[in-house]
């Protein structure tokens, strides 16, 4: 090898070895990155539960013809509101009319029967007295009483029979509510008490909605509250919140009415009952909603912004916290539910850890960074901005 190889080789060396020690150099007068941090705290949160569920008719009419005839007329707007005592089907009347005025006519025999049999009564038993009749004519005429007067009450007893058979004719509404769509026309044979209605009318203003709830969430809660992790909302009534197919919030709450007391055996489940106002019949029944509820309150709950929260590749919700030493530690949490822009953690995080809310991208595990707190307007901003992500 040449001198002048060696003479460029040497260099080469030199000025290597001397670049690397100035990148070292560098490298340690580099400031550790800013990032913005917020101090967790416990704070007293609802414990909110979203519940899926169905709603279902406050009340349900299923309308049946009581007396057997032809449809002569349908009076009613399928579709439309009715009251309750309004007439909807109009039976052919002909033959209850001319049974209610032989009914009556049989009630005016009866009477009149009695009347004469009463009299006779009378004589005999002024006669018997002074025995210008037998005594077996007298007790003959008293039976003969009886039995007029047994007569005038079987008139009756079929007058009254023949008069509600008359009314029955008119088929009424027994609800107040929405009529569904008719099952026969004009025309059409009816039975006394069939099987298949004729229509249904429901009230859907108030309207249930039924939903379930896990019997081991139920539980969990009741046991919590025994032992001081979660206090009682509070109140007698507990306000509902509804969530539409759509996602959209409907207008008005709705409040608790009762809760079933078995367990259903297929799915483990107990069925919740809210009432909801429904005065513009937004709400059908049968559709599918979710009810918000709140159960209790948890007072030692941690709230993070959304903003915090990310996900490793399992799919678990993760966080990057600032230690004593300003060291970076990835954290694995569990969520329980989403208030506004915060996350509420039940595990993972203790009261005053800091969390990094700004700077994620420049933190690495183990790396020190320079935590800077985050202002109450900024934390907002920031969590604003994740969720619009």
């Amino acid at each position: 090898m040449s001198y002048l190889n060696i003479l460029s080789l040497t260099t080469v060396l030199i000025l290597s070895a001397c670049g690397g020690k100035s990148e070292n150099a560098l490298n340690s007068n580099a400031k550790p990155p800013t990032v913005t941090v917020v101090k967790v705290a416990n704070e007293s949160v609802p414990t909110v539960n979203e519940l899926p569920g169905r709603t279902a008719p406050y009340l349900i009419s299923e309308v049946r013809p009581q007396v057997s005839g032809i449809i002569k007329e349908r009076i009613f707007k399928e579709g439309s509101e009715v009251k309750a005592g309004q007439l909807l089907y109009q039976i052919d009347a002909a033959v209850y009319q001319a049974a209610y005025d032989s009914a009556k006519a049989n009630l005016a025999r009866a009477l009149a029967s009695v009347g004469s049999e009463k009299l006779k009564a009378q004589r005999y038993a002024e006669l018997v007295k002074i025995e210008a009749v037998s005594k077996q004519a007298n007790d003959e005429a008293d039976a003969s009483l009886k039995q007029a007067e047994a007569e005038v009450a079987a008139a009756k007893a079929a007058l009254d029979k023949a008069r509600i058979d008359l009314a029955y004719t008119k088929v009424v509404s027994p609800i107040s509510g929405r009529i569904g769509r008719s099952t026969v026309t004009p025309g059409a044979l009816v039975t006394a008490n069939q099987v298949d209605a004729l229509a249904t009318v429901q009230q859907l203003n108030p309207i249930y909605v039924d939903v379930t709830q896990s019997s081991a969430e139920l539980m969990r809660m009741q046991r919590d509250l025994e032992q001081g992790k979660l206090k009682s909302a509070g109140g007698n009534t507990v306000s509902v919140q509804l969530v539409l197919e759509d996602g959209s919030i409907f207008e008005k709450e709705g409040k608790l009415a009762f809760s079933e007391v078995t367990v259903d055996q297929g799915t483990g489940s107990v069925t919740l009952r809210a009432v909801f106002p429904n005065a513009k019949g937004q709400l059908l029944p049968g559709m599918y909603v979710r009810a918000r509820m709140t159960q209790g309150v948890k007072s030692d709950a941690i709230l993070v912004p959304h903003a915090a929260i990310g996900r490793d590749p399992r799919g678990n919700a993760t966080v990057m916290v600032v230690n004593a030493e300003n060291k970076v530690e990835p954290r694995i949490v569990k969520t329980a539910q989403s208030i506004n822009d915060k996350w509420v953690v039940t595990e993972g995080l203790a009261a005053g850890e800091r969390v990094i809310v700004e700077g994620l991208q420049k933190a690495r595990p183990d790396a020190v960074v320079d935590p800077q707190e985050a202002k109450p307007a900024v934390a907002q901003e920031n969590a604003a901005a994740a969720v619009a992500k």
